[in-house]
């Protein structure tokens, strides 16, 4: 069974690629604090459904390229002028 996860587009620059940045929040094991990580993603949208901030659902797939092994599935919420760190201007 293919992965699935769930993110903010950051980069939108390229045809038919997205950055997608996926966010992690856990407790450390030993430590028991709250640690925050985030990993950045390239990901194939053929058909260019999502823009920058858009919140998306994406998953493993076949290689499309050297960088490229996830594809969007799904854009769950759009942006709406919403910048990639979830900030509002």
């Amino acid at each position: 069974m293919r992965r699935k996860l769930k993110g903010i587009v950051v980069g939108a620059k390229n045809d038919k690629t997205r950055v997608v940045e996926i966010r992690k929040v856990y407790a450390h094991p030993k430590y028991d604090k709250v640690m925050k990580s985030f990993k950045k993603l390239h990901c194939h949208d053929e058909k260019n459904i999502s823009a920058e901030g858009d919140r998306v659902i994406i998953t493993e797939t076949k290689p499309y390229s050297k960088m490229k092994r996830w594809a969007v599935v799904e854009v769950m919420k759009s942006g709406d002028g919403e910048v990639a760190g979830g900030e509002k201007e």
